[in-house]
């Protein structure tokens, strides 16, 4: 009760920012990000287009991938209109095919920029199953499996930047509060909606997703240590926002739940405040594996915190993107007889 009312007055936190934040208020002390490369996926629409306006008002050069290049010029013009000396580049990437991943972090490397921010926003509600083009579902797919494999193929350009300009580098997974709804066995609930469109659930498919980028963060943050690279990574949950993520479940229903939660909603600004918070805040210097709300830290669910789990999800993945997921599935399937 007190966590709600406080969330509701917009109380500042520890960190003395709190939900009503917005993404330009917790920037105000990084007035000049001149000397960052950021990269941002999902910055098209909703929250990672604010981030993404935010962070170029602040200096960041931009890159934007995008499954649309039309909608992502039509980003990079909205910023410039308001931002006219900004460096926006776009980039083609569909997170849901491994292909459009290892293509895009190829073509990015020819450009030969360094990169301080890795901002993976971008995320998917779908309410019709549907698989990716490696057989994987689709949700999963797009909010996870392919964040994970251009997380793994840009974390040598992050480390060297770090190295060569003595920035920490610094990767934000956009997560969300859904990732308590979901209980049992990740893997195997991902294997079977994978192949069996009868046992699919729309809300439990991406409440899946989201307790993967938890998983992520907190695995990743411990083969960072492990390393000494001098890269951090945590996860955030923006809040409850209604954005273009909500597209294909339009109706009666969805706006009447958004009526009856409209007290509870942030603004798309506010929404944004807690990934640029935790992107850029000096405060997080060397803070990693943490998840954060309202830019405070909070704790996951249990599930979230199992770190066996972590590192279980962690090897399934690795296996997915060297082998396919197919083969994975099929040694899954294997073991459980």
């Amino acid at each position: 009760m007190i966590d709600t009312l406080r969330y509701l007055l917009g109380s500042a936190g520890p960190s003395g920012f709190g939900s009503k934040s917005t993404a330009e208020q917790v920037t105000e002390n990084r007035a000049d990000l001149r000397c960052l490369t950021a990269i941002i996926t999902g910055a098209t629409s909703g929250i990672g287009a604010e981030t993404a306006r935010v962070l170029a008002k602040r200096g960041a050069r931009l890159i934007l991938p995008a499954r649309s290049l039309k909608a992502a010029e039509d980003a990079k013009a909205r910023i410039l209109s308001e931002c006219p000396d900004s460096e926006i580049i776009v980039m083609a990437l569909e997170l849901s095919s491994l292909n459009s991943v290892r293509s895009f972090v190829n073509q990015f490397h020819t450009l030969g920029l360094p990169l301080h921010l890795l901002i993976n926003n971008a995320g998917k509600f779908a309410h019709e199953h549907a698989v990716s083009e490696d057989g994987v579902e689709m949700t999963f797919a797009t909010n996870y499996l392919g964040h994970f494999l251009l997380t793994k193929l840009l974390l040598k350009t992050m480390a060297e930047t770090a190295k060569e300009t003595g920035v920490q580098g610094r990767i934000v997974n956009v997560s969300s509060s859904i990732h308590g709804w979901f209980s049992g066995d990740a893997v195997s609930y991902l294997a079977l909606i994978s192949r069996n469109k009868s046992h699919y659930d729309a809300t439990r498919a991406y409440a899946l997703s989201k307790l993967a980028n938890v998983f992520h963060t907190k695995e990743l943050a411990r083969r960072l240590q492990q390393t000494g690279a001098n890269v951090t990574v945590n996860c955030v949950h923006p809040g409850i926002v209604r954005t273009r993520l909500t597209r294909e479940r339009e109706g009666l229903l969805t706006d009447l739940v958004f009526f009856l939660a409209s007290k509870l909603l942030k603004t798309i600004p506010q929404a944004a405040a807690t990934t640029c918070y935790v992107a850029t805040h000096p405060r997080l210097s060397d803070v990693s594996g943490k998840y954060f709300a309202d830019c405070n830290e909070t704790s996951t669910s249990k599930l979230g915190s199992n770190l066996a789990e972590a590192t279980r999800l962690w090897a399934t993945s690795e296996f997915m993107i060297s082998r396919g997921p197919k083969a994975a599935f099929d040694l899954l399937k294997h073991l459980e007889f």
